[in-house]
């Protein structure tokens, strides 16, 4: 069995050198690298060859890619470099890198065409300037084939490992059981649409219903289609720590049910959770961990692929210390390796790297990765990029997948805040360099303009406005110029500024009926700034935006670019406005499995009676508390209940603190630490009794789990209904321009979603039986009641 492998990836791997370095560089954004090779190809002369396929073998090795360019006539094969700033201070670890795979690139092409000499050259194309800077180096074939060679043997041994790996890992997945011994009511039909998919090569959208072990019931079966369909890897993704660690939990029952299975389950954890040393910038002249990353790397990572299964790091940790000398050696093993945070961090300490970037580079050897949505569908997302780059076969699996919708609009918006320029404009790097302050004073100039012009203290507009653009844009590149000749200058300020504004002019570039551009001006009470006469009320003052709207554009490549994906939730109702949302392909598969629970378990009652409308809330205070303290005197318990804004619940909860002393109850604040939160959930025992009074869409409306007699009902007293503003009326009207459903899609279906979720926290388990009240006259309409679950009984 041959090991393929990109060059770039093999040259990453045996190529890297030196210190972690992480100090900020301008960098081209993809973009514009694709229009820097672009305009190189297009200069030079005819029968110039440009994005040239390449492969060629090494024992069990398989190498292929892509040179960027080759030049019969001159006989060049050309490797490009886009690039922003000063070409003279780019470290010698790049260079060397760049060189290494321009070499392998060379060897191929002279294979390939039978060459016994050729010309290599790295083409360093600066964006800005839009001039090249070449160097070239006169080689012959048998040069470049031990060049080949040197690297191929490094990476050898770690691909032979990958190939005992890979091979026990399928003959192990063939013969996987499930580890309960038998499905839960709902679980096997869920399950078998996920093998169906990964089969066809499908999407899948699935609704499922809370506790039926979605999880499991999603993770098993991919797996076990792993080996036929030749699945590389399985991104288990997620929106909250939450669906991580139940994913993690998930996966150590399946190594517990099966000792011998090798799979290597990574998690990913946020940069700011990993970090050793919070108080250092990421490069060798600050971290310690970040000096001679590099060269370090290859023992860390062995170390980590062979840290026993339960914890037991430390013990082949050290092992893996003593062979450090030996880095590249095949480490071979027969048992599940959890790569989770600690046993990283236990690795990554003893061989003195940082932990987080160690993660990142064993996401190339795991076979599942469990992270966030934003390492695949965010615009520098690592797992995608990795995809792409090594050509994997991957699958997904997208946990609660409601949350993509509103998670994907803020990954594709972008503000401009005129507080960030001011920051900017008054820090020690724009008093010192004149041409920094004049750059941001125009973008002042073009913001305040805008703004001047501008009526209303909110406006839409067709286009991004164009002088402020090319204001942001001319600062953008005197900003790289100043961070390429001043790299050891940390001016945070500036950095945050010149981030925000490529980001909008990123999006500015991409802009289409999918995104609103807004601009909005402070309301008078939310800030001491916005006093009239103060600097904030000048023009100036108000927040340019690029709004997305419709995140599917941006989705859908990354969900095509996986072998299969499966999307689920117990609220994915209706279909049709997440398939239009997340941009789900037009061959995809929907699946809605019927609940294992029975309508006698939730009596769910409908409070006519009441009326949660902003004009109403006043007079709903009394009804909404006696009706909570009649469902406690009749069935005492633990009950959550729910309201749409914090002012709301203090309103309800003070309220019924004075005409109920008696019944216990606590209430969510805002803001509230992790600790916090779990104080408040621990209130929640199968002997305790009270009312825990939450925010709808908040930490306690969905991802937690209080089975049995934890919780025995829940109160909603509102529709989840967005609040109705200028901006989500501009939202209604896009909508109702691109599908012809503007209220129901603006408000009617996060609304209800949100309402489901927080509902489903009463029934968990198939013995669970509870009570949900509705409060709110509204749930008593047809069109309402079509977005709730089928096997409720409203009454």
């Amino acid at each position: 069995m041959t090991y393929t492998v990109a060059v770039r990836e093999l040259c990453e791997f045996t190529a890297k050198q030196g210190d972690l370095d992480l100090r900020f560089t301008p960098a081209p954004t993809a973009l514009e690298g694709i229009a820097g090779h672009g305009v190189v190809a297009a200069r030079r002369g005819k029968g110039y060859r440009a994005e040239v396929a390449l492969s060629g073998s090494y024992q069990t090795l398989q190498v292929r890619g892509r040179a960027d360019g080759y030049d019969p006539v001159q006989q060049r094969i050309d490797e490009v470099k886009t690039f922003k700033g000063r070409l003279d201070r780019q470290p010698a670890s790049h260079r060397h890198l760049h060189w290494a795979q321009a070499k392998v690139y060379g060897w191929l092409l002279c294979q390939q065409e039978q060459l016994a000499h050729i010309d290599v050259a790295l083409v360093y194309f600066d964006i800005g300037s839009q001039k090249e800077t070449v160097f070239s180096e006169h080689c012959t074939a048998d040069e470049l084939r031990e060049h080949f060679e040197a690297q191929c043997q490094r990476f050898l041994a770690w691909a032979e490992q990958q190939v005992a790996h890979r091979t026990a890992r399928d003959a192990a997945l063939g013969t996987l059981v499930f580890p309960f011994g038998g499905f839960r009511a709902g679980q096997r039909p869920l399950a078998e649409a996920v093998y169906k998919a990964a089969t066809g090569g499908r999407c899948l959208l699935a609704q499922a219903p809370t506790g039926i072990g979605k999880t499991m019931g999603t993770l098993f079966p991919l797996l076990k289609a792993a080996p036929a369909q030749q699945l590389d890897k399985v991104f288990f993704l997620a929106a909250k720590t939450s669906g991580r660690q139940t994913a993690l939990d998930a996966l150590a029952r399946l190594a517990d049910s099966a000792p011998t299975l090798p799979l290597r389950v990574l998690e990913l954890v946020a940069r700011d959770k990993a970090c050793e040393h919070p108080d250092k910038a990421c490069h060798g002249e600050s971290c310690p961990l970040a000096q001679g990353f590099y060269d370090r790397l290859p023992g860390a990572r062995a170390a980590a692929l062979q840290a026993a299964r339960s914890g037991a790091a430390s013990e082949e940790v050290a092992r893996g210390a003593a062979e450090a000398a030996a880095p590249n050696a095949p480490a071979h093993h027969h048992h599940s390796v959890p790569l989770h945070q600690a046993q990283v961090r236990d690795a990554a300490l003893a061989h003195r790297v940082c932990p987080y970037y160690l993660s990142q580079e064993l996401a190339r050897w795991a076979d599942v990765v469990v992270g966030d949505y934003n390492y695949y569908f965010d615009f520098g997302g690592l797992l995608h990029g990795l995809t792409q780059a090594n050509q994997w076969r991957a699958a997904l699996l997208v946990d609660e997948a409601h949350n993509l919708v509103e998670r994907g609009r803020k990954m594709y918006s972008a503000e401009l805040r005129p507080d960030t320029l001011a920051a900017a404009r008054t820090s020690p790097a724009a008093s010192r360099h004149p041409v920094v302050k004049k750059a941001l004073d125009k973008v002042r100039r073009c913001w305040v303009a805008l703004d001047k012009a501008q009526a209303a203290d909110y406006a839409v507009y067709d286009a991004f406005p164009e002088a402020l653009l090319g204001a942001l844009q001319q600062c953008g590149t005197t900003l790289s110029d100043h961070f390429s000749d001043h790299p050891a200058d940390l001016d945070v300020a500036l950095q945050t500024f010149y981030f925000e504004a490529m980001h909008i002019t990123r999006l500015a570039e991409l802009l289409d009926s999918n995104s609103l551009v807004d601009i909005s001006r402070p309301a008078p009470h939310t800030s001491h700034l916005s006093r009239p006469g103060s600097a904030a009320a000048k023009p100036g003052s108000a927040t340019v935006c690029i709004r997305n709207v419709v995140p599917a554009p941006f989705l859908q490549p990354r969900l095509e670019a996986a072998r299969t994906s499966t999307l689920f939730s117990a609220t994915l109702q209706p279909a049709r406005y997440y398939a239009d949302l997340l941009g789900l392909p037009d061959q995809h598969v929907w699946v809605d499995v019927e609940s294992p629970f029975e309508s006698a378990q939730l009596k769910v009652e409908v409070a006519r009676h009441i009326s949660t409308r902003y004009a109403d809330r006043h007079a709903s205070l009394a009804p909404i508390a006696e009706l909570m303290a009649q469902q406690f005197n009749a069935r005492p318990g633990n009950y959550l209940a729910f309201f749409s804004s914090y002012e709301y619940l203090q309103q309800v909860a003070d309220g019924f603190a004075q005409r109920h002393p008696h019944l216990p109850h606590w209430r969510q604040s805002r803001r509230m630490l992790e600790a916090e939160q779990r104080q408040f959930l621990e209130r929640f025992t199968d002997t305790s009794e009270g009312i825990g009074f939450a925010v709808l869409g908040g930490a306690f409306a969905e991802g937690i789990d209080l089975p049995g007699r934890r919780l025995i009902g829940a109160f909603l007293a509102t529709l989840g209904l967005p609040q109705v503003n200028p901006v989500n009326e501009q939202i209604r009207q896009r909508m109702q321009a691109l599908f012809g459903e503007g209220y129901d899609y603006t408000y009617l279906y996060p609304g209800l979603q949100k309402v489901v979720q927080a509902a489903g926290r009463v029934i968990r388990t198939p013995s669970d039986e509870g009570v949900v009240h509705l409060m709110d006259d509204r749930f008593g309409r047809a069109e309402v009641r079509m977005l709730l679950p089928g096997w409720w009984k409203v009454e």
